[in-house]
């Protein structure tokens, strides 16, 4: 591969990321400057594979079939034998061998992205947490190998992190997803136990799924307590990043329980003044680490 190429295959990933700035952690200053390239490519990666699941008009068999060569371009580049001109997978080959990353943890990205195109329902909660290992996880342990070599626990909350900032993202568009991709991700067993149904989750008024949604999010705060203390093992600009992706998760899991009963599928806002304290508070991680605490005691149990 020649010097030029991988040049102009970073700069396609940059642009791409750039393009999606507001869903991408690039555009965060926080982020160290040495670590935004690689993440760029991460995201070109993530962000074109999202879109073979869910954009366009192509059936199923279609979709999975883009995925599944994005699958073999991850096998060739793990064998050392990518000879493709996909500017993704000639960047991403250089960031893994540089990096040290893990190919798998890209390939259970894939695992999710095609889980999209064949599931839209979840038996169980189980279900439902297995899908985010898959879909979430591996993105915070990619962020931690390129920073250097985490520890077994660093990982294990970063996974819990992980899941929640997942979680909290189903549980704030349980109209969007089901309206736009009929997907839900509210598990079926507990709809069924509760006795409601798909029509209960568009209702205007939402008191018959207090009981059912205020668990889940119970669930969600148990998760985040597992995983906060993280962002105080991290230091430099990557820590402040963590801490802050972390602590805006939290506020935003706090909206959502002490919304009220009739209104739980309203939309949380985080305004910009809150999004500066955030900010703030996640500079200094013994700030950080009390905030945190606060939120999680103080929502609705």
């Amino acid at each position: 591969m020649t010097e030029q190429a991988l040049d102009q295959a970073y700069t396609y990933c940059r642009r791409l990321a750039r393009s999606h700035y507001e869903n991408f952690p690039v555009a965060s200053l926080l982020l160290p400057k040495h670590l935004r390239q690689p993440i760029s490519v991460i995201y070109a990666f993530a962000r074109t594979a999202d879109d073979f699941a869910d954009e366009g008009d192509l059936p199923p068999a279609d979709r999975l079939e883009q995925l599944q060569a994005f699958r073999t371009a991850l096998w060739q580049i793990e064998q050392g034998r990518y000879q493709g001109d996909n500017p993704i997978f000639i960047a991403l080959d250089d960031v893994i061998k540089c990096h040290h990353l893990p190919v798998q943890l890209f390939n259970d990205l894939l695992t999710a992205f095609q889980q999209d195109v064949t599931q839209s329902r979840y038996a169980s909660y189980e279900e439902i947490l297995n899908y985010c290992r898959y879909s979430a996880n591996p993105v915070g342990r990619l962020l931690l190998h390129l920073d250097g070599y985490p520890s077994e626990q660093q990982l294990a909350q970063s996974d819990a992190i992980c899941t929640a900032l997942q979680l909290i993202n189903f549980y704030q568009d349980i109209e969007q997803d089901y309206h736009e991709q009929n997907r839900i991700y509210i598990p079926q067993d507990e709809l069924a136990e509760a006795g409601l149904d798909e029509k209960d989750l568009t209702a205007p008024d939402t008191q018959k799924l207090t009981q059912l949604l205020r668990s889940l999010y119970q669930r969600t705060a148990n998760l985040m307590n597992q995983g906060y203390p993280l962002g105080a093992t991290l230091s430099g600009r990557l820590g402040w990043e963590v801490r802050a992706m972390t602590l805006g998760g939290i506020t935003t899991l706090s909206q959502l329980m002490l919304q009220k009963d009739h209104a739980l599928l309203s939309r949380p806002r985080l305004s910009k003044q809150l999004l500066a304290s955030i900010m703030f508070s996640s500079g200094k991680k013994s700030v950080y680490l009390a905030r945190c605490q606060r939120l999680l005691e103080q929502t609705p149990k």
